[in-house]
C-alpha cells in the first residue's frame, strides 16, 4: 500500500513539474516574443503547438516567429489558423507576410479586415490605412511588371557603387559628391555632369533637411547658379542619385517619398523648357523597384544598355548592380491568369533569377563586354556632328557619311531647322529674363515673346519630318547598291 501511495505521489510530482516547466517555457517565450527575439522564441512555441495544434494563441505566436525568420509557408499556415480563430494581430502579420512575398492583393484584403477589427474597437487606423494603400499601389506595379532583359549582375560594396558603371562620353559622367567638390563631408550622393560639362545635378543635405536635388551651371571657372528642383520632385523624404539622358530633359532619380515601396524607389520626370518647370514624376514599375532600396538608374544611349542598383537580398554594405537592355517602348510582362502565371510575374518582379528574363538561344556576352568597355578610349572615334539613325544597326554622325545626295540635302534641312529652333529658344529665354526683371519693358516685350513662341511652335515638328524623308531616301539608295 505504501508503495502504491509513493507511485501516486511520484506521478503527481512529475505532473506538477511538467506543468511548471510548461508555464515557465511559455512565459519565457512570450517575453522573447515581446522583445521581437523571434528566432529565440520559436522553438518553445513549436513544442507547445505540437501538444495543442488548434490553440489560437500558439498558432499566432508560432506563425509570427516563422514569418519573421523567413519561413513563409509555415508562417502563413499557422497565421491562417489564428485568423480563422479571430486573433486580431494575426491579421496584421499575415498582411505583412503577403506583402513581403509580393502577394499584394491578398495583403490589401488582409489589411482591410484588420482595419475593420480596429474600427469596431474604436482604435486608430491611420497607419494601417497607409499600409493598405501601399499594398494597393504595389499590386498595380506588380500587374505592370516590365518585360526587360537583365543580362548581368554584380555585387559590390556600396562604397564602390560607381565602379560597375562604365558610361560612354556622350552619356555624361558620374562622380562621388566629395570627390567632385573636393570636400570631406558625410554626404552619400552622386554628381551627374552632362556631356558638354556645363551642367550638373546632385543630391545634397542642407542642415537637418533630407537629401534634395539641386542643379548648377558652369560659369566660366566655377559652378554657380545653384537651383533646387521643385517640390513635385523634392518631397519630405530623401531625394537623390540623379541621372539625365542626352536630351537634357529626361531625369531619373531616387526618392524615399513620392509613394516609395521601401527605402529608395526609382522615378523619372521631364523638364519642360517652354515654361521652366518639371512634369509630375512617375514611379518606375517592377522589376526596377522593389521592397528594398533601388537607385542610380543610368541609361547609356550609345551602348543601348542600362544599369540600376538595388540592395534587395543583400547584406548591409553591399549592393547588386543589374545590367539590362532598355526597351525602346515599354513592354509589359504578359502571363496567363493562372496561379503559375502569377508566380512567374512575382519571380520576375523580384528578380529571383536574371536568366528567367533571357531570350531563348541568345548570347549576351558581347553586350556584357560592351558594358565594361570605355568607348572614349577609341582613338579612331570620329567627330560627332549629330546622331542620325538610318536603321537599328546603321547610325551616321557626320554629313560626309550620308551617301545619297537627296538624303544629305534633306538632312541638311534637319540641321538647319534645329539651329533655328535653338536660336529662337535662346532668344526666348533672354526675352523672358528681361520680362521678369524689368517690369517697365513688359508691354513692349509681350508681342515679341508671343511671336517667337509661335515661330518655335511652327518649326518644332519640321526636323522629324525632314529626318524621315532623309532616312527613306538613304535606305532606297542603299538598297539599290
Amino acid at each position: 500500500m505504501k508503495r502504491f501511495y509513493k507511485k501516486i505521489i511520484l506521478i503527481c510530482s512529475v505532473s506538477c513539474l511538467c506543468i511548471g516547466l510548461h508555464a515557465q517555457s511559455l512565459d519565457q517565450a512570450k517575453k522573447l516574443f515581446a522583445k521581437e527575439q523571434y528566432a529565440e522564441a520559436k522553438p518553445a512555441f513549436e513544442r507547445l503547438i505540437k501538444n495543442a495544434p488548434n490553440n489560437a494563441s500558439y498558432n499566432h505566436w508560432y506563425g509570427v516567429c516563422s514569418y519573421k525568420t523567413k519561413q513563409y509557408e509555415t508562417g502563413e499556415k499557422h497565421l491562417k489558423v489564428a485568423v480563422r480563430r479571430r486573433v486580431q494581430e494575426a491579421y496584421r502579420f499575415l498582411a505583412e507576410l503577403y506583402f513581403d512575398t509580393y502577394r499584394f492583393k491578398e495583403s490589401e484584403e488582409m489589411y482591410a479586415k484588420y482595419i475593420e477589427l480596429l474600427t469596431k474597437k474604436k482604435k486608430d487606423t491611420e497607419v494601417w490605412e497607409l499600409k493598405k494603400d501601399e499594398a494597393q499601389n504595389a499590386a498595380r506595379m506588380l500587374f505592370k511588371t516590365e518585360n526587360i532583359q537583365i543580362i548581368d549582375s554584380v555585387i559590390v560594396s556600396t562604397k564602390n557603387l560607381l565602379g560597375a558603371y562604365q558610361l560612354s562620353s556622350e552619356s555624361g559622367s558620374l562622380t562621388p559628391f566629395n570627390d567632385f567638390f573636393d570636400v570631406n563631408t558625410p554626404e552619400s550622393s552622386i554628381v551627374y555632369m552632362n556631356e558638354k560639362q556645363n551642367k550638373i545635378f546632385y543630391g545634397e543635405k542642407v542642415g537637418d533637411e533630407p537629401y534634395k536635388l539641386f542643379t548648377k551651371s558652369n560659369l566660366l571657372d566655377t559652378w554657380g547658379d545653384k537651383k533646387e528642383l521643385p517640390s513635385n520632385i523634392n518631397r519630405s523624404k530623401d531625394t537623390n542619385y540623379p541621372f539625365v539622358l542626352s536630351d537634357g530633359a529626361t531625369i531619373y532619380f531616387s526618392s524615399k517619398g513620392n509613394g516609395s515601396l521601401g527605402g529608395y524607389d526609382l522615378f523619372v520626370t521631364r523638364y519642360n523648357s517652354s515654361n521652366d518647370t518639371y512634369l509630375a514624376s512617375d514611379q518606375l514599375g517592377m522589376p526596377f523597384n522593389s521592397l528594398a532600396n533601388d537607385y542610380m538608374m543610368v541609361i547609356d544611349e550609345q551602348k543601348k544598355l542600362g544599369w540600376f542598383a538595388s540592395d534587395r537580398n543583400q547584406p548591409e554594405g553591399s549592393v547588386a548592380i543589374y545590367l539590362f537592355i532598355p526597351n525602346e517602348e515599354r513592354i509589359d510582362l504578359i502571363t496567363e491568369a493562372s496561379d503559375g502565371g502569377d508566380k512567374l510575374k512575382r519571380e520576375r518582379a523580384q528578380i529571383t533569377s536574371i536568366k528567367d528574363s533571357w531570350l531563348p538561344d541568345t548570347d549576351y556576352s558581347k553586350l556584357i563586354k560592351l558594358a565594361h568597355t570605355d568607348l572614349s578610349a577609341d582613338k579612331n572615334a570620329i567627330e560627332k556632328e549629330f546622331k542620325f539613325a538610318v536603321t537599328d544597326n546603321l547610325i551616321y554622325y557626320t554629313m560626309a557619311q550620308i551617301q545619297s545626295t537627296e538624303a544629305r540635302t534633306n538632312y541638311e534641312k534637319v540641321v538647319s531647322i534645329n539651329k533655328q529652333i535653338k536660336a529662337l529658344n535662346d532668344k526666348l529665354d533672354a526675352l523672358r529674363n528681361t520680362y521678369n526683371n524689368e517690369k517697365g519693358e513688359r508691354a513692349k516685350l509681350s508681342p515679341t515673346i508671343l511671336s517667337t513662341e509661335q515661330r518655335i511652335e511652327s518649326l518644332i515638328n519640321e526636323p522629324a519630318l525632314w529626318e524621315k524623308r532623309a532616312r527613306n531616301a538613304e535606305i532606297r539608295f542603299l538598297n539599290k547598291k
